[in-house]
């Protein structure tokens, strides 16, 4: 029986963005704050979709993207970006749900979850992995022209608001200008910080990185998806 978590509600959001062969990505609203949320959806190389942070969309956009391949497999990165998780699995009854092993339990409180992200069957083209010294996951996409890192919130990458809301979460909770690991993500989601912040210098070495994607706006790309990882692992401890 659709309820109103389930049934197909559409906020504002972008045009899809093609960033490669094998990867889209849109950007939409959030209730009652200025934040703009990100979705991202990778096809492996069989045609299935790994849709990362669900967002509802148009049915004219829905329509492009299931002509595009195979609803497959949802990533619910965080108990916190879950908002449309369940009106995903309701259209998409054969969704398959991942989520990292730490928000389990928070994800499950709207939609059941199939795995943790070491469960994923990744294949040459996408991946998903623990982040180390994080609660949350990372995923990896290969396209032709290089390789994307999908974060979720142990990397911000937007500007100030001017709202009440949302200056308060990117300024008195640390999350802009500029790619940063927040306050509140070295508070709730990182667990050990040289360890993360070894890890975001080791991503940074990757010969043909292309694209860093984070939960929340700005997409870094070329040289400027480096520099967002060096940036922010500059926010961390070291050991």
């Amino acid at each position: 029986m659709p309820n109103e978590e389930t049934t197909w509600a559409v906020r504002e959001h972008g045009a899809i963005q093609k960033l490669a062969e094998n990867l889209w990505w849109v950007d939409g609203s959030l209730p009652n704050m200025s934040l703009r949320r990100c979705m991202t959806v990778a096809r492996l190389s069989d045609g299935r979709l790994a849709i990362h942070s669900a967002i509802a969309l148009q049915e004219v956009d829905m329509q492009q993207l299931e002509a595009w391949g195979t609803p497959a497999f949802l990533i619910v990165p965080s108990g916190y970006h879950r908002l449309d998780a369940p009106r995903y699995k309701a259209r998409y009854p054969q969704l398959r749900v991942f989520a990292p092993a730490a928000a389990r339990a928070k994800v499950e409180e709207v939609v059941k979850v199939d795995g943790r992200y070491a469960d994923f069957p990744s294949d040459d083209v996408v991946t998903l992995r623990d982040l180390d010294g994080t609660r949350e996951g990372l995923m990896t996409v290969k396209s032709s022209d290089g390789t994307t890192l999908v974060f979720n919130d142990c990397l911000f990458n937007m500007d100030k608001k001017k709202d009440f809301l949302g200056n308060l979460i990117t300024t008195l909770m640390g999350s802009a200008p500029g790619p940063r690991v927040s306050r509140l993500a070295k508070a709730a989601l990182v667990k050990d910080q040289p360890t993360y912040r070894r890890e975001l210098e080791r991503l940074a070495t990757i010969p043909d990185l292309v694209r860093v994607i984070v939960a929340h706006e700005k997409v870094a790309s070329g040289p400027d998806a480096r520099a967002c990882l060096l940036a922010a692992k500059d926010f961390l401890r070291a050991g």
